[in-house]
């Protein structure tokens, strides 16, 4: 680790954002997240404290007192992206998700403890949003230089087709994005060694390898389902009846199998359901495991997420689902070292 390029994280949860920047070489003193469930999986896999609070209710003290006057301050989050996301915004923007200025209180906290670099990602549509111009220009009229853009995952080594908008924000001038990008990793290199399981079976030498139930209908599109394609491919008798109207045609991102020799295509929360998206496995007759998903995202096969036998299956996949991809927040990481590299700060 790099002495004195310190971090806490906010909107932490099971510590993909953590865990990959301190692959980097950042240190991350503390991670703070509402969802007390995070707790175990942020610690154990992470040298770092959970803090279980909302951070509408944390003080900037609180934040301040993990640093000395030494550190380089890093301040890394990405706030809930449930509000800003396609599937969720209200088009008349009358109706607000509860979770929507949730990235004001992050601004709260840089603008009390004053931060030498922020982090700061999340999905592409937050672009379209005034709340990301006030954020923006908050920084920049408090002597921050911005930098922002998107970047596909699979480009740094996330064996996933993954779009995510990631703000650079540093005191010391303007950020670079580094100009790498990994091999391609595809699901077969990452996913086609581990054990084989039936639908609804739990691999006992690793209990997050298991995955969903199918009833009778789903088993029988999946093995009508072709790596790649849709459920076009289906005979007519396992259609779901909106699927054979003129107006549910369009709607092909679901009931699908992965390709072996393509990446994943973007995980959401619900990527244990073979119905909710391609989340079928490439040649078993079942959706992913959970530690499928997980390996996916880019966590290590040995990421712990639980402490006994005894969890909520829906609940890790939405921890998984939720994360930061800890190859991406890697990339991220080395960037930041590399700025303060090419700035003479280290």
């Amino acid at each position: 680790m790099l002495k004195n390029v310190v971090a806490i994280d906010l909107f932490c949860g099971i510590g993909g954002l953590t865990y990959g920047l301190q692959q980097a070489g950042i240190k991350v003193l503390a991670g703070v997240d509402i969802d007390s469930s995070c707790k175990y999986a942020y610690e154990k896999n992470n040298n770092a404290i959970f803090i279980n609070k909302s951070i509408k209710d944390i003080k900037s003290e609180e934040i301040s007192s993990f640093f000395s006057k030494e550190d380089i301050k890093i301040f890394i989050g990405c706030a809930p992206c449930q509000p800003f996301s396609n599937y969720q915004t209200d088009k008349t923007m009358k109706i607000k998700h509860k979770d929507w200025n949730l990235l004001d209180e992050f601004l709260r906290l840089i603008l009390q403890c004053n931060p030498d670099i922020i982090s700061m990602e999340n999905v592409p549509t937050l672009l379209k949003q005034d709340i990301f111009n006030k954020f923006v220009k908050t920084l920049e009229a408090n002597n921050y230089f911005i930098t922002y853009k998107i970047h596909d995952a699979q480009n740094y080594g996330v064996p996933q087709r993954r779009n995510r908008l990631v703000l650079l924000a540093s005191k010391f001038g303007k950020i670079e994005f580094l100009d790498i990008k990994e091999k391609r990793k595809t699901v077969k290199e990452v996913i086609g060694t581990l054990p084989k399981i039936e639908a609804g079976e739990i691999y006992q030498k690793d209990l997050i390898h298991r995955s969903s139930k199918l009833n009778n209908l789903n088993l029988q599109r999946i093995i009508a389902s072709i790596p790649g394609k849709t459920w076009e491919t289906w005979p007519s008798n396992l259609l779901p009846e909106c699927y054979k109207r003129k107006s549910g045609a369009t709607y092909k991102s679901v009931y699908g199998r992965m390709k072996w020799d393509d990446v994943s295509p973007t995980l959401t929360t619900q990527f244990y359901n073979y119905g909710t998206g391609r989340y079928g496995h490439p040649e078993q007759n079942r959706a992913i495991s959970l530690r499928e998903g997980a390996i996916l995202q880019s966590f290590p096969k040995n990421y712990i997420f639980i402490e006994n036998e005894n969890f909520k299956f829906t609940e890790i996949a939405r921890h998984i689902g939720n994360a930061v991809p800890p190859k991406l927040a890697e990339y991220i990481g080395k960037t930041i070292i590399n700025h303060l590299k090419e700035r003479e700060i280290l």
